[in-house]
Order: C-alpha cells, then structure tokens, then sequence
C-alpha cells in the first residue's frame, strides 16, 4: 500500500505517518517523488485498515498496490529508476549502456585485450566470469577470486566499470568487493538466499530471468532484493527455454516493453545467450534497441574459437563494431541514444 502525502506535506507530517505504519506492526519506507513524497507500506500479506492513516495530518490518500510484486512496480514508484555507476554509466535513462566482454575471465592478457578495444569501441561496462555455474562439472567454472582480481586491474587500466556473478550467497561480499554490478544468473533467479544476500549487498544487482520463468515469476525475484533495501536493480532478458532447437533460447523480445510498463526498473538484453549463435546476436541486439531495452549485455572474445566458454555465441572485435554502429541507428530513430564514450 502507498501512503500518498500532500505537496506541501510538512517532514515533521512524513515522519509521524512513518511511525504510525511501524506502530501498526509493518514497514514504511518513504519515496520522495518530483511533486510529492509517498510512503510505501511494506510487510503485509492481507488487508490494511488505512483509517487511522488518511486522517493524519499531511495524508491525501491511501492507495492499494494491486501487483503481488509491489516496490518493483510502477503502482510503487512511477518515475524511471536510473541506475548510476561510479564510471558515470547510467542504467535506465534516455542512453542506452553497452556491457561487453568474454564469457569467463581466462588470463590477464585475454581480459585485458577485451577490455582495451570494448572501451575504445563504446563499451562501458566490462562483463567477464570469475565463477561459472555450468551445466556440466566438467566444464571451466572460472578462475574464481584471481578472475576478480584482473577485471579489477581491467577497470583500473581502461575506467570501465564491472559486472560478474556471484553464484553463492557466501560469495556475494567477495564479489561486491571487487564488482561494481553484482549478477544474478538465470540459474539463480530463484535462489532466495542469494537474492536476500545481495539485496544486503549495496551494491547494484543485475537480475537475468530465468530458463522458464514467467515474467510474474522475474519481477517477485526482483521484489526480494527491493525488500532488503538494495533499490539499484537492473533486470535482464536472455532468453527462455521452449521446444525450438534452431537457437539457444527463445528471446522473449516482448517482456521488455511488457516489463517496462508493469516496473520502474531499468531493462537490459542479453542476446548472446538469448540465441547462442554469433551470427544471431547482432540482429537480435538490434531487434531488442528497437523494442525499448535500457542496455544490451554481449559476449565478445579476441579469439573466439579458443575460448574456454560461449565462444560460439561470442562476437569477434569486427562484429562488436557492427553491433554498436547499427545499434545506434536504431537508437536515435527512436530518440535514444547509445550512452557516449566517458
């Protein structure tokens, strides 16, 4: 529920309301907005007498949030949320942000040759696996804290900034230490101590959706790291499992419009693991431009036949460059643009 103040609603009036929802036995948590503030009403699983709240001083009305997931939606909160970094990269304004780079970090010299030509090219976040949750255990799991270790000396080198997965919960403070967007795999949507942890985390978390989620499914996932506290939220489409073998997924290119209508929160797509085939993702990026995403997430690698991981699905340099320069076409065709070199 929102407590919606009145424009000239005294601070003294917003505190006493904060207090009286916190007598009552839930949460309140203030949303100061650009005419006036609300106050959200967190914690209850029923109906809330609002009474005593719309004859409080300062109270215009009191409003249901309809949607089970309630600070993710627009009912919450109708102003974009902006997700900002400390490299200056906004997440969810009218630019839209490019992260890029290999699906695991494999040496110094690979990530640090990714790094070097992405941000010559556009790119200012920097994606690189230091823990790899894979299918098989036979597969490379990554370098672990020695990966962290050199995406760190990448973004000291090159100033772009870092995202990279945590896949424990007891790995979230380890990879916040060094990461400035926490990831949240497909594989992990759903591991609700892993969204608590990271939600405890401060540090912005990037939430892809998983195989067979529905987007009701995504967003709850996303309300468990609003409800910690963490408000810097990026959600991702990458792709959902369905009977088609001809790609890697199906890229559900109509949840972005469809999510940006339902939350706030900032939407970003990822098509290389949407498709899982090179010659895919540059169409698909441009397609998901087109459809409203706030940022595109890609696999590039300098020599993606040798690479330990995805390196089927990872752009060549070349490709990269094609990707940007068609991106931004379509971008300002709808009066956006890709987010300028920093």
């Amino acid at each position: 529920m929102l407590v919606v103040m009145k424009h000239r609603a005294s601070e003294a009036e917003i505190d006493s309301v904060v207090h009286a929802i916190r007598d009552m036995g839930y949460d309140a948590r203030p949303i100061p907005g650009a005419q006036r503030t609300a106050v959200g009403l967190i914690g209850n699983d029923g109906h809330v007498d609002t009474a005593r709240l719309e004859g409080m001083p300062g109270v215009q009305q009191c409003i249901t949030v309809t949607q089970p997931f309630k600070q993710v939606s627009r009912e919450w909160k109708e102003d974009d949320t902006v997700v900002t970094l400390a490299n200056g990269t906004r997440i969810g304004g009218s630019e839209i942000a490019v992260m890029a780079g290999p699906c695991a970090v494999e040496n110094e010299q690979q990530i640090m040759e990714a790094a070097t030509a992405l941000r010559k090219m556009g790119a200012t976040v920097l994606r690189g696996g230091a823990f790899k949750p894979r299918t098989s255990p036979y597969s490379f799991q990554g370098l672990g804290e020695e990966g962290l270790k050199l995406l760190a000396k990448a973004r000291e080198e090159t100033g772009m900034a870092i995202v990279t997965e945590a896949v424990d919960p007891d790995g979230v403070d380890l990879v916040a230490e060094y990461a400035d967007i926490i990831q949240i795999g497909a594989r992990n949507m759903q591991n609700y101590p892993l969204l608590r942890r990271a939600g405890r985390s401060g540090t912005p978390v990037l939430l892809k959706r998983g195989m067979s989620a529905t987007i009701d499914e995504w967003l709850l996932a996303a309300e468990y790291l609003l409800a910690e506290g963490n408000d810097d939220v990026i959600l991702c489409e990458r792709g959902i499992r369905a009977f088609n073998t001809h790609t890697r997924n199906v890229f559900d290119l109509s949840a972005i419009p469809v999510v940006k209508e339902l939350s706030h929160l900032p939407v970003i797509a990822d098509p290389s693991h949407a498709t899982g085939i090179r010659s895919k993702v540059v169409p698909m990026a441009r397609a998901a431009v087109a459809a409203g995403a706030d940022g595109l997430i890609v696999e590039v690698h300098p020599d993606p036949p040798s690479a330990l991981s995805d390196g089927a699905q990872s752009l060549y340099f070349e490709q990269f460059a094609e990707l940007m320069e068609q991106s931004r076409v379509i971008a300002r065709s709808i009066d956006r643009d890709l987010l300028a070199g920093l």
